[in-house]
């Protein structure tokens, strides 16, 4: 197997989008997003002779704790059979890749679902699972949208589809755009779910910066949802591949019983539907964890119908003792957040 990088946008998304694992975190409008935040990133293609057969995003991270190369929510391979030997050319790769550019370790999100096969191929590498919760969603909830508007309404459960009816009688309006307008109004109600929510939020500029990024290519939109003149929730949705993500999403503290948020989502699944796409991914949730942050976001996602799919966790290879430190801060914050 031969790794050269891929330096042409067409031939990154043929291959990443017909292999039917259509997360926007391999996108290449994801890697530009990282490189336009002044991260430095590689695009690797995986050969077999002169068959493409898998393709991996690195990033270089630098953090606090210990810089270290990321794969989010990759590699992305051809087929079963290329998956054990694309993480050991990975692995030789980037172990010498991490070494040259100072890092501490390697850490891969992996695409591939959560079963003991994919487990041993890591394990067989030497990876072990990393302390961190997780960097990307590991366990999401995926609806299938290859349906018309009566079965996606009859899958649902009930609560969900008369608040979706009674939003629309209430006089709420959902106004689609991507200009920064919209991003303001978006921003403005997410620093008030901060505040209520306690968690640490995106920057402005980081979140416009996604923004600019994937609106280049009509894959990004926000749906506000406007009440009296105010918009009092907001979700920003992407559209990759063969499938829409729920990506952020953002509720004010006004008029919290009106059901807004429920009818901005379905506006979101019918413009995903509008797009031909099949999948709606409404990212992470947990289960069974009624303190969690996620578990009252969980049960609003999961409304909608569709089904759980979890991938492997996080993995971790160490290059050096540094590691050390970032294993004891993140187990600590993971014992502290009660994960």
């Amino acid at each position: 197997m031969n790794i050269s990088e891929i330096t042409e946008k067409e031939d990154w998304e043929n291959f990443v989008t017909k292999n039917d694992t259509d997360s926007f975190l391999h996108s290449w409008n994801w890697g530009e997003f990282n490189k336009n935040t002044g991260e430095k990133i590689w695009r690797l293609g995986f050969f077999q002779e002169k068959n493409l057969v898998a393709v991996a995003l690195v990033i270089k991270v630098k953090a606090r704790r210990g810089t270290f190369l990321f794969v989010p929510h990759g590699p992305v391979v051809d087929s079963e059979q290329s998956k054990k030997e694309t993480i050991g050319e990975l692995k030789s790769f980037l172990t010498v890749l991490g070494k040259k550019e100072g890092a501490a370790f390697i850490r891969i999100s992996p695409i591939f679902k959560s079963n003991e096969e994919n487990l041993a191929i890591f394990k067989k590498a030497g990876f072990k699972n990393a302390p961190i919760h997780m960097m990307h969603p590991e366990t999401t909830w995926i609806l299938n949208i290859d349906k018309d508007e009566a079965n996606l309404l009859s899958e649902m459960k009930k609560n969900h589809r008369n608040l979706i009816r009674r939003a629309g009688k209430e006089g709420v309006e959902i106004i689609q755009g991507d200009s920064e307008e919209f991003l303001k109004s978006f921003y403005k109600i997410h620093m008030e779910t901060v505040r209520r929510h306690h968690f640490v939020p995106f920057s402005y500029e980081y979140i416009k910066q996604e923004l600019e990024t994937f609106k280049k290519d009509g894959q990004i939109s926000i749906f506000n949802a406007r009440y009296e003149n105010k918009i009092i929730s907001s979700a920003i949705i992407v559209f990759y591949g063969n499938e829409a993500f729920y990506h952020h999403g953002a509720s004010s503290s006004e008029h919290t019983k009106i059901p807004s948020s429920y009818l901005a989502l379905f506006t979101a699944i019918q413009e995903a539907q509008k797009r031909g796409i099949k999948k709606f991914n409404f990212y992470g949730i947990v289960d069974n964890k009624p303190r969690h942050p996620w578990f009252g976001l969980s049960k609003f996602k999961k409304g909608f119908g569709g089904e759980e799919m979890s991938l492997v966790h996080c993995q971790d290879l160490p290059l050096n003792s540094r590691y050390r430190l970032t294993y004891l801060v993140e187990t600590l914050r993971k014992i502290k957040r009660g994960y």
